[in-house]
């Protein structure tokens, strides 16, 4: 785009017309406010159900306490790439200890998620090869397919004859990615059926468990582990510090050979900064208690289980998801956007997601648990809901009567 204010204007004017403009709001997360559960947003606390911090470990005590105390010794900023001086003994024990919590030889740490797909799929494609991907794969798996210069072919969604399909006619084929939990749909991919065609073809078969980590499997290890896949079936693992385990920065975990050609080829890797060793610390502490505090997963399934239940009770559509994610579809984006001022008045924070995020139609609240919800407060939220539904119903008959 060359400088252009009026071409800028059009473009923004479209984003408006769409129903599409993003707007940053300032909401604040602190233990002052009681519980993860609440946010204060605009000098309101509403509660809290459009986080990605599944557990609550985010106001984990052991977990501030660690990242405070790791600030005070090493100081805020690490200084450097990790390769030039920046990598401290607190990313090395971080290092250490996510190989060993996801039975792998070796893990990787990077400053985002988005840098570690990034890094993952340039580094394993190259100019020439195909890369498989699920259509709903979260965008850095997409912008990382493009970055490689390697030729990028989807498959409908957690459809893995569709991807068998495709790794046939195509012996070009190098890696096939795909969410372990899709982003947002909740759904799981079929992990399994995925890694038996990938062996079978010869591919790289990668993993982004964003949203499995910490919460999905044994001691919450993952989708993954919960497929009950290993390495060899799986020999790419990329997951988030800064969602269920509530810190910042993200990992990529494999067997030592794979590791060290993501640290020699790696560019998202190599040419940035690393983490702050505080944030490392506090991740040790937050992995420490995810794995101690197993009651905070099964708080978690309960707070599912009930939020699904009142729903079907109340007549409202959630898609089908067993994971914390539970996606309510409204169609247009408008609706939608109402639907979310209506809940954020009754108290309640909830995510409106519209296209190009997700398909067109698709606008939807993407509601999201965590283990520091109140079964009191998935009852309001229910109710507010099935309220906020039978407003837009009696809108849209208003609008266009019989």
């Amino acid at each position: 785009m060359r400088r252009n204010t009026e071409a800028l204007h059009a473009l923004l004017a479209d984003v408006d017309r769409q129903q599409r403009r993003r707007v940053q709001r300032i909401a604040e997360r602190s233990p002052r406010h009681g519980s993860a559960a609440f946010s204060a947003v605009d000098g309101r606390l509403l509660v809290n159900f459009c986080s990605n911090d599944y557990l609550g470990l985010s106001q984990h005590p052991d977990v501030i306490a660690a990242c405070r105390a790791a600030a005070s010794e090493h100081g805020v900023g690490s200084g450097a790439a990790h390769l030039l001086g920046g990598h401290s003994a607190e990313h090395q024990s971080l290092e250490r200890e996510l190989a060993a919590f996801t039975g792998r030889q070796r893990a990787l740490l990077f400053s985002t998620g988005y840098m570690a797909n990034l890094a993952v799929v340039c580094s394993f494609a190259d100019r020439g090869e195909v890369v498989l991907q699920d259509r709903l794969n979260h965008a850095s798996l997409i912008d990382g397919a493009r970055l490689s210069g390697a030729r990028l072919l989807r498959y409908a969604h957690a459809d893995a004859d569709a991807a068998a399909t495709l790794m046939q006619a195509h012996e070009s084929a190098c890696l096939l990615a795909t969410d372990g939990v899709f982003s947002m749909d909740g759904d799981v991919a079929p992990l399994p059926s995925l890694a038996d065609s990938c062996r079978e073809k010869g591919l790289w078969l990668m993993v982004d468990d964003a949203h499995g980590i910490g919460v999905l499997g044994p001691d919450g290890r993952g989708s993954v582990a919960a497929a009950d896949l290993d390495s060899e079936q799986v020999p790419l693992l990329m997951g988030t510090l800064g969602k269920a385990l509530g810190c910042f920065g993200a990992f990529v975990a494999g067997d030592d050979q794979v590791i060290e050609v993501l640290l020699q080829r790696a560019r998202p890797y190599i040419y940035t900064t690393a983490m702050p060793p505080a944030l490392a610390a506090a991740a040790r502490a937050a992995l420490s208690a995810s794995q101690r505090e197993g009651w905070r997963r099964e708080r978690l399934a309960k707070n599912i289980a009930r939020l699904r239940s009142q729903a079907s009770q109340a007549g409202i559509p959630l898609m089908p998801s067993a994971t914390a994610i539970q996606p309510l579809i409204i169609g247009d984006s408008a609706s939608a956007l109402q639907l979310g001022e209506r809940l954020s008045a009754a108290g309640f924070l909830v995510g409106v997601t519209r296209p190009p995020t997700v398909p067109i139609g698709s606008a939807r609240l993407r509601i999201t648990l965590s283990a520091a919800h109140e079964p009191e407060q998935i009852d309001a939220l229910i109710e507010a809901l099935a309220a906020g539904l039978h407003a837009l119903r009696n809108d849209a008959a208003l609008a266009n009567p019989a």
